[in-house]
């Protein structure tokens, strides 16, 4: 598993050097030759370049004409509270410094600037910022982990209970075979059950398809076949819903072969086409094209589904989402299909787009540039 802190350090580090003295520009030039250094001569300037620039760390003056280094430092945090700021300062005024820190200063350098100390608190900063990236990343995914745990208990609890209910009864005479509802009750619980052992395959698969190593293995495969094969898979589950699932792959297509992980691309195509059957209602149809163009090569579903409306549009690859056009709370499935999806397809060099409207389906575009 991967941190962004962990990413964060292989990422070159731009400082912002801010000082009306050229010499001391000049020295912190020098001095962190490691790190990607900008020089302005007033706060003026430097906000201009934050505009403009993405910059780790701020490294700037105190006493400096047009924007002095505490206005710099009072607008920077106003309008980028997380933006670190470093003052370097020849006074030992405690007002001043307090009026810094109550500002948000990350940390302070003295003047005349020594060597190491410029190197050594701008390299500590890097570290803890690290740190910091890194303990983020660990809460997230903590609370992403307790989010998932609960989402499954509520998944679970509905099939279970149901199950369980119609056994107790059965064992306390309250059910019978010659009750007229019994059969309802029945195929109720078939419906549950088959839907609980939906749940758990999707869990395995879930945890097959993400606890993989982050070197995932590419080989070569024909897009064409292998979504076919997926379509066919498909179709009893397509049929159960009422749904007409059609292939739409011409035989004659010429086939390009790209350089694709199988299962990872097996569990995108499959989880689309899974959301297309879903909320496609019945009597409706969901298609599977390919096209070559614009130095691509595109995978179209298309369905004629209840659509998804723009402010939805935004939301639906984030972890655990689930479109519920009812507003009923019930939506079968855990809300990782698409999230996942999109993530595996970029990691192998692919996009995948979505475009849809209320109560007119929607089209979900897998494409890939075509091999050299």
């Amino acid at each position: 598993m991967s941190f962004s802190g962990s990413d964060y350090q292989h990422q070159p580090k731009t400082i912002l050097c801010v000082d009306d003295e050229p010499i001391i520009r000049n020295l912190c030039g020098e001095v962190l030759e490691n790190y990607r250094v900008l020089q302005v001569g007033d706060g003026l300037e430097a906000l201009r370049i934050l505009e403009t620039e993405d910059v780790d760390l701020v490294l700037c003056d105190i006493m400096m004409p047009n924007l002095d280094g505490l206005e710099l430092l009072q607008k920077v945090k106003g309008e980028k509270p997380d933006q670190a700021v470093i003052l370097m300062t020849g006074y030992s005024d405690r007002n001043l410094i307090l009026n810094a820190l109550k500002a948000g200063a990350d940390d302070f350098i003295n003047k005349p600037i020594d060597i190491l100390q410029l190197s050594t608190t701008v390299e500590k900063f890097f570290e803890k910022q690290k740190l910091r990236l890194e303990l983020a990343d660990l809460k997230r995914i903590d609370q992403l982990k307790n989010d998932f745990l609960g989402l499954i208990s509520h998944k679970l609890k509905t099939p279970a209970t149901a199950i369980s209910l119609f056994i107790q009864n059965i064992a306390e005479g309250v059910e019978s075979p010659d009750d007229d509802n019994f059969k309802q009750v029945v195929a109720m619980v078939q419906t549950e059950t088959a839907h609980l052992e939906q749940l758990i395959q999707d869990l395995l698969y879930f945890s097959d398809a993400t606890l993989q190593e982050q070197e995932i293995t590419l080989e070569p495969v024909n897009l064409w076949t292998f979504a076919e094969q997926i379509i066919l898979s498909l179709q009893p589950a397509a049929l159960k819903r009422k749904v007409s699932l059609e292939n739409l792959i011409k035989p004659q297509q010429a086939v390009v072969l790209l350089m694709l992980n199988q299962q990872r691309i097996a569990f995108s195509i499959r989880a689309i086409l899974d959301n297309a059957i879903k909320f496609t209602p019945e009597g409706g149809v969901v298609t599977l094209e390919t096209k070559l163009e614009d130095g691509r090569l595109k995978l179209l579903i298309n369905d004629t589904g209840i659509g998804i409306s723009a402010s939805e549009l935004t939301k639906i690859f984030n972890k655990f989402y689930q479109v519920d056009p009812d507003q009923t709370g019930q939506v079968r499935g855990f809300g990782l299909g698409l999230h996942y999806a999109r993530d595996f397809i970029s990691s192998m060099g692919g996009q995948l787009l979505i475009e849809s409207r209320p109560q007119q389906g929607s089209l979900v575009t897998i494409q890939f540039p075509l091999p050299d």
